[in-house]
């Protein structure tokens, strides 16, 4: 993906944005969006009770991994922390551990369709609030000889569901889309952006 050079920013009076994400898809994002951002890690294990189905599964964790900053915010800072998971067949889709586990889940979300929820969380000044983004994908029939070519090729192991929509294999593979493109990228930029504008009221545009 190529980013053309632009100068210009988005931002919200004296409010400093902390991302709590090491995602560099996400951290682009608020570059395009024109947010200069604090990123801020910590590192979470990420479990969740077996018993949270589809979106909530992504909303209890984007909150599990607030908990570990909230403490370290500043009165001017603003804290967003997210989490993205592929639901498939009643059962969710994390990232994959290694190549054998990567063909498993593609080969399971073959010639069929699944949905992806990203979940993500603000806290400002003692206040949370969230918003949560589904969007269904619908993959062609993939052939194992191509998913095993994409995996050993593209290495999606830090990618939920063991793919990126914006690589070979959403280019080649995915026949339908259903909601918010950038969603599955990992992050739904405007609906991110419109509860940032209901948090701290109209950006200041440069």
């Amino acid at each position: 993906m190529t980013h053309k050079l632009i100068n210009m920013t988005v931002s919200f009076n004296n409010t400093t944005l902390v991302l709590a994400s090491g995602s560099p898809r996400r951290q682009q994002f608020f570059k395009d969006m024109g947010f200069e951002v604090l990123i801020r890690l910590k590192e979470v294990e990420e479990f969740y009770p077996p018993s949270l189905k589809a979106k909530e599964i992504p909303l209890f964790l984007a909150k599990l991994k607030a908990q570990a900053l909230v403490g370290s915010l500043a009165a001017h800072e603003l804290l967003i922390t997210s989490d993205t998971i592929v639901w498939n067949q009643g059962q969710a889709l994390g990232k994959p551990k290694n190549v054998e586990q990567a063909i498993e889940m593609l080969s399971s979300m073959s010639e069929g369709s699944h949905e992806v929820f990203t979940a993500v969380c603000f806290h400002y000044q003692g206040k949370q609030t969230h918003c949560i983004q589904e969007t269904k994908v619908t993959f062609s029939r993939l052939s194992l000889e191509e998913i095993t070519f994409y995996v050993n090729h593209f290495k999606p192991f830090d990618k939920a569901g063991g793919y990126g929509i914006q690589e070979w294999i959403g280019l080649i593979g995915i026949s339908a889309i259903k909601g918010n493109y950038n969603n599955v990228v990992g992050l739904p930029t405007e609906l991110v952006y419109q509860e940032l504008k209901k948090i701290l009221g109209t950006p200041k545009l440069n």
